[in-house]
């Protein structure tokens, strides 16, 4: 299944992206797609809705904005220098173990959403990827191979950066990370069984029309059970949550002429499979 929400922010109404690609109303399985939503089974509960024909088509006005596909998460979880050419282009080793960091939640906002460079932001960057969203409580778990069955589904995940904040500000990357704006998700969270190997997917991302990242999941570090299984010894996923699992090469402060983001410029990102975001920056 395609889960997303459609409406004004704070507003946005369920609904789901069938076969044929038409849009069902999900509003009568679902206040929202939420952590209530997954934890008490909530996916499985729109399935059987969907398989039966219980949900009505949707005819959304033209122009309706689309939200991120999950509210509000209750953390967002990121993982640091996941993929090997990333890692290279930044000049930095190989990580033993997942670099970890948290991002503001409020960051989320949807697609094709105006994001904001922050006041006096000189570096802002780009960084496409894959986002998990987290369907059952993740405690303490035994193996990664015990992962796959708590993923809610993936989403593409936009985890925008101002690297001046991030790395010269504080010892800590959050204050570059968590600005305002700076967490597009969607516009679909897909759920497992349509995605397939989460290993194999291609992620690209474009900066007013020109390639700048071109890669593959197959590179991560660190595959997205392992990542899972690792969080869950270390801090409690609940329902709902996100994990961004990091970013391929082509980042603005790997490249030469670091041509880092200002007004105007626009942004085109996408996963196979999860689907194409869209933003124009504009001044904070």
């Amino acid at each position: 299944m395609r889960l997303t929400r459609l409406g004004p922010r704070g507003a946005e109404q369920p609904a789901v992206l069938d076969d044929d690609g038409r849009l069902l109303d999900a509003s009568g399985v679902a206040d929202d797609f939420d952590g209530a939503f997954f934890a008490s089974g909530g996916i499985g509960r729109l399935r059987a809705a969907l398989h039966e024909g219980r949900l009505p088509r949707l005819d959304p006005p033209a122009g309706t904005r689309t939200g991120a596909p999950v509210a509000r998460p209750g953390k967002i979880v990121c993982i640091g220098l996941n993929y090997r050419d990333h890692a290279a282009e930044t000049g930095a080793a190989i990580p033993e173990r997942p670099v970890v960091f948290l991002k503001d939640p409020g960051t989320v906002v949807g697609p094709y959403d105006e994001v904001l460079v922050p006041r006096g932001s000189t570096r802002t960057d780009w960084e496409v990827e894959l986002g998990v969203v987290i369907g059952s409580r993740a405690r303490y778990l035994d193996s990664p191979e015990q992962a796959h069955a708590l993923i809610a589904g993936y989403a593409v995940s936009h985890d925008v950066s101002e690297r001046e904040f991030q790395l010269e500000r504080s010892p800590q990357w959050d204050l570059g990370k968590s600005c305002e704006t700076f967490n597009p998700l969607g516009p679909w969270l897909v759920t497992p069984d349509e995605v397939g190997d989460p290993q194999a997917l291609g992620l690209r991302l474009s900066v007013n029309g020109r390639r700048r990242q071109e890669g593959s999941t197959s590179d991560m570090v660190f595959d997205v059970a392992h990542l899972i299984w690792y969080l869950s010894r270390h801090m409690v996923l609940e329902p709902g949550d996100l994990v961004n699992t990091g970013t391929p090469a082509g980042v603005a402060l790997g490249l030469p002429d670091t041509p880092y983001l200002r007004a105007g410029d626009t942004v085109e990102l996408g996963i196979d499979g999860l689907g194409v975001q869209r933003q124009t920056f504009v001044p904070a």
